[in-house]
Protein backbone atom coordinates (compact mmCIF):
# COMPACT_ATOMS: atom_id res chain seq x y z
CA UNK A 1 0.00 0.00 0.00
CA UNK A 2 1.38 3.34 -1.02
CA UNK A 3 1.97 5.84 1.72
CA UNK A 4 -0.64 8.42 0.33
CA UNK A 5 -3.49 5.38 0.60
CA UNK A 6 -1.62 4.85 4.23
CA UNK A 7 -1.77 8.65 5.30
CA UNK A 8 -5.16 8.51 4.14
CA UNK A 9 -6.61 5.81 6.16
CA UNK A 10 -4.89 7.11 9.03
CA UNK A 11 -7.05 10.27 9.01
CA UNK A 12 -10.13 8.82 8.79
CA UNK A 13 -9.70 6.34 11.59
CA UNK A 14 -8.66 9.89 13.34
CA UNK A 15 -11.36 11.41 12.50
CA UNK A 16 -13.84 8.51 13.35
CA UNK A 17 -12.02 8.26 16.83
CA UNK A 18 -12.53 11.68 17.35
CA UNK A 19 -16.41 11.56 16.49
CA UNK A 20 -16.53 8.65 18.93
CA UNK A 21 -15.51 10.80 21.58
CA UNK A 22 -17.53 13.75 20.71
CA UNK A 23 -20.62 11.24 20.88
CA UNK A 24 -19.43 9.42 24.55
CA UNK A 25 -19.10 13.07 25.71
CA UNK A 26 -22.84 13.67 24.80
CA UNK A 27 -23.99 10.48 25.73
CA UNK A 28 -22.31 11.12 28.77
CA UNK A 29 -23.79 14.65 29.52
CA UNK A 30 -27.46 13.65 29.05
CA UNK A 31 -27.17 10.95 31.52
CA UNK A 32 -28.23 13.53 34.40
CA UNK A 33 -31.30 16.00 33.85
CA UNK A 34 -30.63 17.81 36.90
CA UNK A 35 -27.37 19.29 38.86
CA UNK A 36 -28.05 16.88 41.56
CA UNK A 37 -27.92 13.38 40.24
CA UNK A 38 -27.88 11.90 43.31
CA UNK A 39 -30.27 13.56 45.41
CA UNK A 40 -33.52 14.54 44.76
CA UNK A 41 -35.73 18.01 45.16
CA UNK A 42 -39.43 18.57 46.06
CA UNK A 43 -41.93 20.76 45.06
CA UNK A 44 -44.52 22.13 47.08
CA UNK A 45 -47.86 23.65 45.79
CA UNK A 46 -50.15 25.07 47.47
CA UNK A 47 -53.56 26.31 45.81
CA UNK A 48 -54.63 29.48 47.07
CA UNK A 49 -52.20 30.42 49.15
CA UNK A 50 -51.88 33.94 50.00
CA UNK A 51 -49.10 36.17 50.83
CA UNK A 52 -50.19 36.71 54.24
CA UNK A 53 -50.39 33.06 54.75
CA UNK A 54 -48.11 31.47 57.20
CA UNK A 55 -47.27 27.71 56.28
CA UNK A 56 -44.70 25.65 57.53
CA UNK A 57 -43.10 22.14 55.37
CA UNK A 58 -42.16 19.18 57.70
CA UNK A 59 -40.05 16.61 56.00
CA UNK A 60 -39.06 14.01 58.16
CA UNK A 61 -38.65 16.80 60.98
CA UNK A 62 -36.97 19.72 59.16
CA UNK A 63 -38.49 22.54 58.75
CA UNK A 64 -38.72 25.83 56.15
CA UNK A 65 -41.13 28.57 55.97
CA UNK A 66 -43.15 28.11 52.98
CA UNK A 67 -43.15 31.54 50.92
CA UNK A 68 -44.89 31.52 47.55
CA UNK A 69 -46.45 28.28 45.67
CA UNK A 70 -44.91 26.78 44.08
CA UNK A 71 -42.41 26.62 46.81
CA UNK A 72 -38.91 24.36 46.13
CA UNK A 73 -37.45 22.69 49.27
CA UNK A 74 -33.87 24.62 50.49
CA UNK A 75 -32.34 20.59 50.86
CA UNK A 76 -31.96 17.94 48.86
CA UNK A 77 -33.35 14.55 50.06
CA UNK A 78 -32.12 11.18 49.58
CA UNK A 79 -33.73 8.82 47.24
CA UNK A 80 -36.63 6.95 48.67
CA UNK A 81 -39.48 7.52 51.31
CA UNK A 82 -40.10 10.64 52.76
CA UNK A 83 -42.30 11.89 55.27
CA UNK A 84 -44.27 15.48 54.49
CA UNK A 85 -46.62 17.45 56.89
CA UNK A 86 -47.69 21.07 55.68
CA UNK A 87 -49.91 23.47 58.24
CA UNK A 88 -50.35 26.96 58.80
CA UNK A 89 -49.00 28.79 61.98
CA UNK A 90 -52.54 29.61 63.39
CA UNK A 91 -53.20 31.94 65.55
CA UNK A 92 -53.28 30.48 69.43
CA UNK A 93 -51.76 27.19 69.14
CA UNK A 94 -48.34 26.08 69.91
CA UNK A 95 -46.51 23.40 67.76
CA UNK A 96 -43.98 20.82 69.39
CA UNK A 97 -42.74 19.14 66.84
CA UNK A 98 -45.51 17.30 64.94
CA UNK A 99 -48.23 18.32 67.49
CA UNK A 100 -50.21 21.22 67.59
CA UNK A 101 -51.61 22.77 71.14
CA UNK A 102 -54.36 24.81 71.60
CA UNK A 103 -53.20 27.63 73.87
CA UNK A 104 -54.15 28.28 77.51
CA UNK A 105 -55.29 31.00 78.68
CA UNK A 106 -52.93 34.41 78.20
CA UNK A 107 -51.58 33.33 75.10
CA UNK A 108 -49.25 30.25 76.86
CA UNK A 109 -48.42 26.96 75.60
CA UNK A 110 -50.24 24.22 77.97
CA UNK A 111 -49.59 21.37 80.11
CA UNK A 112 -51.98 18.47 79.60
CA UNK A 113 -54.89 18.20 81.13
CA UNK A 114 -54.84 22.47 81.42
CA UNK A 115 -58.19 24.69 80.47
CA UNK A 116 -57.44 26.43 76.85
CA UNK A 117 -59.08 29.95 74.83
CA UNK A 118 -62.12 29.20 73.08
CA UNK A 119 -61.59 30.89 70.09
CA UNK A 120 -58.02 29.70 68.82
CA UNK A 121 -57.38 30.14 65.15
CA UNK A 122 -58.31 28.06 61.72
CA UNK A 123 -55.89 25.27 62.58
CA UNK A 124 -55.45 23.74 58.42
CA UNK A 125 -52.50 20.47 58.10
CA UNK A 126 -51.85 18.28 55.75
CA UNK A 127 -50.11 14.69 56.19
CA UNK A 128 -48.38 13.15 52.60
CA UNK A 129 -45.72 9.53 52.37
CA UNK A 130 -43.74 10.49 49.52
CA UNK A 131 -40.87 8.75 47.28
CA UNK A 132 -38.13 10.98 45.99
CA UNK A 133 -35.91 9.35 42.91
CA UNK A 134 -32.72 10.61 42.73
CA UNK A 135 -31.63 12.97 39.77
CA UNK A 136 -35.43 14.35 39.95
CA UNK A 137 -38.17 16.74 40.89
CA UNK A 138 -40.75 15.14 42.81
CA UNK A 139 -43.84 17.88 42.35
CA UNK A 140 -46.70 17.49 44.97
CA UNK A 141 -49.45 19.43 45.91
CA UNK A 142 -51.18 18.68 49.39
CA UNK A 143 -54.30 20.22 50.30
CA UNK A 144 -54.48 21.29 54.10
CA UNK A 145 -57.74 20.65 55.76
CA UNK A 146 -59.13 22.80 58.93
CA UNK A 147 -59.12 20.76 61.73
CA UNK A 148 -61.11 23.19 64.03
CA UNK A 149 -64.68 23.73 64.20
CA UNK A 150 -66.88 26.42 65.04
CA UNK A 151 -69.57 25.77 67.61
CA UNK A 152 -72.35 28.56 67.93
CA UNK A 153 -74.91 28.05 71.24
CA UNK A 154 -78.12 29.47 71.91
CA UNK A 155 -80.09 29.67 74.27
CA UNK A 156 -83.38 31.06 74.92
CA UNK A 157 -84.65 32.61 78.39
CA UNK A 158 -88.53 31.00 78.66
CA UNK A 159 -89.24 31.41 82.16
CA UNK A 160 -87.78 34.39 84.66
CA UNK A 161 -86.54 37.94 83.92
CA UNK A 162 -83.62 37.48 81.78
CA UNK A 163 -82.95 41.59 82.14
CA UNK A 164 -81.97 40.37 85.50
CA UNK A 165 -79.79 38.05 84.27
CA UNK A 166 -75.71 40.35 83.78
CA UNK A 167 -73.84 37.76 83.19
CA UNK A 168 -73.49 34.14 82.25
CA UNK A 169 -69.99 32.43 82.38
CA UNK A 170 -69.63 28.97 80.77
CA UNK A 171 -67.17 25.98 81.43
CA UNK A 172 -67.23 23.18 78.55
CA UNK A 173 -65.62 19.76 79.75
CA UNK A 174 -64.91 17.15 77.44
CA UNK A 175 -63.30 18.40 74.13
CA UNK A 176 -59.91 17.94 72.57
CA UNK A 177 -57.09 20.27 73.19
CA UNK A 178 -54.30 18.77 71.12
CA UNK A 179 -54.04 17.35 67.43
CA UNK A 180 -51.16 15.45 65.78
CA UNK A 181 -50.47 16.74 62.37
CA UNK A 182 -48.90 13.36 61.27
CA UNK A 183 -51.23 10.59 62.15
CA UNK A 184 -53.83 13.58 61.52
CA UNK A 185 -56.29 13.09 64.40
CA UNK A 186 -56.71 14.36 68.06
CA UNK A 187 -54.39 12.85 71.12
CA UNK A 188 -54.10 13.86 74.57
CA UNK A 189 -56.44 13.99 77.46
CA UNK A 190 -59.51 15.93 77.61
CA UNK A 191 -59.87 19.51 78.67
CA UNK A 192 -61.95 22.21 78.58
CA UNK A 193 -62.72 25.70 78.01
CA UNK A 194 -64.26 28.91 79.66
CA UNK A 195 -65.86 31.11 77.64
CA UNK A 196 -68.73 34.24 77.87
CA UNK A 197 -72.33 33.79 76.85
CA UNK A 198 -73.69 37.25 75.45
CA UNK A 199 -77.52 38.54 75.82
CA UNK A 200 -79.74 40.41 73.66
CA UNK A 201 -83.44 40.13 74.74
CA UNK A 202 -84.06 36.88 75.92
CA UNK A 203 -81.45 35.00 73.35
CA UNK A 204 -78.11 33.99 75.40
CA UNK A 205 -75.37 33.66 72.51
CA UNK A 206 -71.65 32.32 72.67
CA UNK A 207 -69.51 31.30 69.60
CA UNK A 208 -66.29 28.94 70.77
CA UNK A 209 -63.83 26.89 68.00
CA UNK A 210 -62.81 23.19 69.36
CA UNK A 211 -60.61 20.67 68.23
CA UNK A 212 -63.63 18.54 68.32
CA UNK A 213 -65.10 16.64 70.94
CA UNK A 214 -63.05 14.40 73.16
CA UNK A 215 -64.05 11.75 75.85
CA UNK A 216 -67.16 10.10 76.91
CA UNK A 217 -69.08 12.98 78.19
CA UNK A 218 -68.89 16.80 77.23
CA UNK A 219 -70.66 18.82 79.73
CA UNK A 220 -71.07 22.42 80.28
CA UNK A 221 -71.71 24.23 83.39
CA UNK A 222 -73.33 27.87 83.77
CA UNK A 223 -72.70 30.44 86.67
CA UNK A 224 -75.41 33.00 85.67
CA UNK A 225 -74.88 36.04 87.79
CA UNK A 226 -77.65 38.70 88.79
CA UNK A 227 -78.10 42.17 88.68
CA UNK A 228 -79.40 41.76 92.36
CA UNK A 229 -76.78 41.97 94.72
CA UNK A 230 -74.78 39.73 92.80
CA UNK A 231 -76.52 37.09 93.58
CA UNK A 232 -75.39 33.40 91.30
CA UNK A 233 -76.90 30.31 89.79
CA UNK A 234 -75.00 27.45 88.61
CA UNK A 235 -76.20 25.11 86.27
CA UNK A 236 -75.01 21.85 84.89
CA UNK A 237 -76.19 20.03 81.45
CA UNK A 238 -75.00 16.95 79.78
CA UNK A 239 -73.98 18.22 75.65
CA UNK A 240 -73.09 14.60 74.89
CA UNK A 241 -75.83 13.62 72.40
CA UNK A 242 -76.12 16.98 71.35
CA UNK A 243 -72.30 16.97 70.19
CA UNK A 244 -72.75 13.38 69.13
CA UNK A 245 -72.10 14.52 65.33
CA UNK A 246 -69.64 17.82 65.65
CA UNK A 247 -66.55 15.83 64.89
CA UNK A 248 -67.49 15.97 61.12
CA UNK A 249 -67.46 18.13 58.75
CA UNK A 250 -65.08 20.82 59.72
CA UNK A 251 -65.44 23.67 57.44
CA UNK A 252 -69.41 24.23 58.49
CA UNK A 253 -70.19 25.72 61.93
CA UNK A 254 -72.12 23.31 64.09
CA UNK A 255 -75.27 24.78 65.91
CA UNK A 256 -76.63 23.93 69.33
CA UNK A 257 -79.64 25.37 70.68
CA UNK A 258 -81.81 25.08 73.96
CA UNK A 259 -84.20 26.33 76.57
CA UNK A 260 -82.64 28.04 80.08
CA UNK A 261 -85.62 28.28 82.34
CA UNK A 262 -84.69 30.04 85.19
CA UNK A 263 -87.39 30.44 88.60
CA UNK A 264 -89.66 32.74 87.60
CA UNK A 265 -88.91 36.02 89.26
CA UNK A 266 -85.42 34.71 89.53
CA UNK A 267 -86.43 33.62 93.05
CA UNK A 268 -83.68 31.70 94.72
CA UNK A 269 -83.47 28.24 92.94
CA UNK A 270 -81.31 26.19 90.04
CA UNK A 271 -82.13 26.95 86.80
CA UNK A 272 -82.69 24.50 84.35
CA UNK A 273 -81.53 23.49 80.59
CA UNK A 274 -83.92 21.89 78.21
CA UNK A 275 -84.53 21.15 74.46
CA UNK A 276 -80.92 20.84 73.35
CA UNK A 277 -80.23 19.84 69.98
CA UNK A 278 -78.36 20.52 66.52
CA UNK A 279 -79.15 22.57 64.00
CA UNK A 280 -78.10 23.11 60.70
CA UNK A 281 -75.14 25.76 60.76
CA UNK A 282 -73.97 27.96 57.81
CA UNK A 283 -70.07 27.11 56.07
CA UNK A 284 -67.15 28.68 57.43
CA UNK A 285 -65.04 31.07 55.75
CA UNK A 286 -61.55 30.52 57.05
CA UNK A 287 -59.43 31.11 54.29
CA UNK A 288 -56.54 28.50 52.56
Amino acid sequence: MRNEELSGMKKIYYMIGVAAMLLSACVKNTLYRTPHPDRGAVTISLTGLAATDDYVMDIDGQTADIDGSPFTCPWLLAPGAHSLVVYNRAEGFTFDGRTARVNAPGGMSRADGASVIPLPGYLKTACREMTVAADDTLRVSPAPQQRVRDLQLELEVTQGRPELIQSVTATLGGIAGAFDMEAEQTIGEPVSTVFAFAREGSKLTANVRLLGAMGAVQTMVLDIVFVDGGRTQRTEVDLTEALADFNGDMTTAYRVTGTLETPVGMEEGNAEITGWEPVDGGDVDAGM
